[in-house]
């Protein structure tokens, strides 16, 4: 019986970044899916429906912010939890990301740990719970 992966959308755009996540995720089941850009972002959730998202707040061509309130609008995207992983400062980031719709703010670099746990907390949560929290 082979156990039901969960895909994890990762929008990021620097090569190393999104390979160290992948290494993480894939190694722990999850299925990945890439995207560099917020353009191509909204594009791959809407088409591959993954599980959950991880975010980059700098993105080339547009914000991580404006990717988020745009998943957050969206009918298909609106209940899929997006955690943020950044390197901008937390101080004034974290509160705007979780404003803004974030199920979890991380810090690059992100530990594997801190980084499982958000995916597990985000995932629990029910469809219906998913919606009314954003």
């Amino acid at each position: 019986m082979s156990q039901v992966k969960n895909k994890v959308l990762v929008i990021e755009d620097n090569k190393e970044h999104m390979t160290a996540l992948t290494i993480k995720l894939k190694a722990n089941n999850y299925d990945v899916v890439w995207a560099g850009d917020g353009i191509t972002a909204m594009t791959v959730a809407v088409r591959e429906k993954p599980d959950a998202i991880l975010l980059d707040l700098g993105l080339p061509g547009g914000d991580g912010f404006v990717v988020l309130k745009r998943l957050r609008s969206l009918g298909p995207t609106i209940g899929i939890p997006v955690i943020v992983v950044t390197a901008r400062d937390p101080m004034t980031n974290r509160a705007l990301a979780i404003e803004a719709g974030a199920s979890a703010f991380l810090q690059k670099p992100v530990k594997t740990e801190e980084l499982l746990h958000a995916l597990r907390k985000g995932l629990t949560l029910e469809p219906s719970s998913r919606e009314q929290r954003y």
